[in-house]
């Protein structure tokens, strides 16, 4: 897909009104600073659309973006991040649950996991939350480009384990900083859009 037009079309918080589409929704979504904003921006070829910090738990709403008319990209808060209190943290949590509850053009949701690690406990658990709710993930390997290409498979290997997902589950790895991953990424993108009616 060519983008031709990109616009942070809706910021919704804990108390906003969640909007809903006629065009596909596809979620990204993963622990704080797992490398999320990183992602959408290098899928765009954007610096900073999706704002990026040092910082975790820098997303607090949910973003939707509007790619050219044909769908929109909604960035998730992330998951995990201590600083927050654990009343802060259940807000949160409770909001996302509404989206993927509610919402009528959601169809995919991206799950990041940082390839280096084995998933925590609440990475385990949210992925077994959308399972529950009738979403096969897709997991992005992130972060490739910090681990040797030895490792590579030995690592998601241990993600897919520790996850229990299905041998079918795409597990793709992924680098903002060399962009490996993107074309494969983009490909499911396109797939969704062109193939998926709502």
């Amino acid at each position: 897909m060519v983008i031709k037009s990109l616009e942070l079309e809706t910021v919704c918080g804990i108390t906003s009104t969640l909007p809903q589409h006629d065009i596909i929704e596809m979620a990204f979504w993963g622990r704080s600073n797992v490398g999320k904003s990183s992602l959408l921006n290098a899928l765009w070829n954007r610096k900073s659309m999706a704002r990026i910090s040092a910082q975790p738990g820098k997303t607090q709403t949910i973003n939707y973006y509007n790619v050219n008319g044909l769908c929109y990209m909604v960035d998730l808060p992330g998951y995990g991040y201590a600083k927050v209190s654990k009343e802060t943290a259940g807000k949160w949590w409770r909001m996302i649950e509404k989206y993927l509850d509610t919402s009528r053009a959601l169809r995919v949701v991206f799950l990041l996991i940082d390839i280096r690690h084995e998933p925590s406990k609440k990475d385990v658990e949210v992925y077994r939350l959308l399972y529950e709710k009738g979403f096969n993930p897709l997991i992005v390997a992130t972060k490739s480009d910090k681990i040797s290409k030895n490792a590579r498979a030995k690592n998601i290997a241990l993600i897919r384990r520790t996850l229990g997902a299905s041998q079918d589950t795409p597990i793709l790895p992924f680098s903002a900083l060399n962009k490996e991953g993107r074309e494969e990424i983009w490909e499911y993108i396109d797939y969704f859009v062109n193939e998926i009616s709502l």
